[in-house]
């Protein structure tokens, strides 16, 4: 087994979470930027960390990093105390920050060398190579990076963020500002990093790359007000509903519906019949076949569909009426 040695003993990291934090709070001043986060992730997960400007997204990042201790509370990433063990823990994890800066009169070579420096057992000619050609910036190798576009930039912060085949690597809008193409392939290398059984750690205003690339989401606003899988928020948050759209809709026929035993509720459209059934699945084929032998003509047939950004919005919103 590996134990490895924490603040308050000693952990068996075979049979714990890759991420896990306890009570874990920031406060600077009177201010509380992060309050009694507990939260878990395992080997292989990518979390979205969701949250709106001044949430203390970043905050936590910091901590979970080691780069600022907590108030209150501790964190474990990678079997390290992230308040005790900083230079452990720096040898097992990568960080990419919004707004990365390089040595702009060095090449992307030097600067990644230089970087790379500070970690040890590491093959830095392998890696260099390794990183720099599958983020596309081998040709550009040896130039230097103050000519390099916002685009390359990211994606060589991702290089150096990844020089010592870190475990667990947090990502603080790794996407923001950048061109499709290249937005595109930093998903793709975040999606293959996870197949690999590496942790990710993602925060992130882009709500549609949260859903194509995590396991989980957490909605955050100073404390954790969600966890869960995006299916698994939608079901908490919103009624399933079908809908069914008509050639026109009789009121005979609406009638007939309406009476069906297993209709919880339903509202009309325009065309269009909305209904919360008793079991989605079971029923719909009852519900159609109802709606034919009544008359109706159909036209098409559809489950609302609810974004993550309405998951996200309805947290959100209700935690600020509170």
């Amino acid at each position: 087994m590996d134990f490895r040695l924490s603040g308050f003993g000693y952990y068996n990291t075979n049979n714990m979470a890759v991420i896990e934090t306890h009570g874990l709070t920031r406060k600077f001043g009177n201010l509380t930027a992060v309050e009694n986060l507990d939260l878990e992730m395992q080997k292989g997960e990518v979390l979205g960390f969701l949250g709106p400007n001044g949430a203390g997204k970043t905050t936590t990042i910091r901590m979970l990093t080691g780069i600022i201790s907590p108030t209150l509370g501790y964190a474990i990433v990678a079997g390290c105390r992230t308040d005790t063990h900083v230079e452990q823990l720096h040898e097992k994890i990568g960080l990419l920050t919004e707004s990365p800066g390089f040595y702009d009169r060095l090449s992307a070579m030097l600067n990644l060398k230089f970087y790379g420096g500070f970690y040890s057992n590491i093959d830095m000619p392998v890696n260099i190579e390794k990183y720099l050609k599958m983020l596309g910036l081998w040709d550009r190798r040896d130039d230097k990076v103050g000519t390099f576009s916002k685009g390359m930039k990211q994606r060589l912060a991702l290089a150096r963020a990844l020089i010592h085949d870190p475990l667990v690597l947090f990502l603080d809008e790794p996407t923001a500002g950048l061109d499709p193409e290249a937005a595109d392939t930093v998903r793709k290398f975040i999606k293959g990093f996870s197949e690999e059984g590496r942790t990710v750690f993602l925060s992130t205003h882009n709500l549609s790359e949260a859903e194509q690339l995590c396991q989980k989401i957490a909605v955050f606003h100073t404390r954790l007000l969600a966890v869960d899988t995006p299916a698994n928020l939608r079901a908490s948050l919103f009624r399933r509903e079908v809908t069914v759209k008509l050639e026109s809709i009789a009121t005979k026929l609406l009638e007939t519906v309406k009476i069906l035993p297993f209709i919880k509720k339903i509202r009309v459209d325009g065309n269009t019949i909305v209904a919360e059934l008793n079991n989605t699945e079971k029923d719909l084929p009852d519900l159609v076949q109802g709606i034919v032998q009544a008359g109706g003509r159909i036209a098409g047939v559809s489950e609302q569909q609810h974004s993550l950004e309405e998951v996200y919005l309805t947290l959100v919103r209700e935690e600020k009426e509170k």
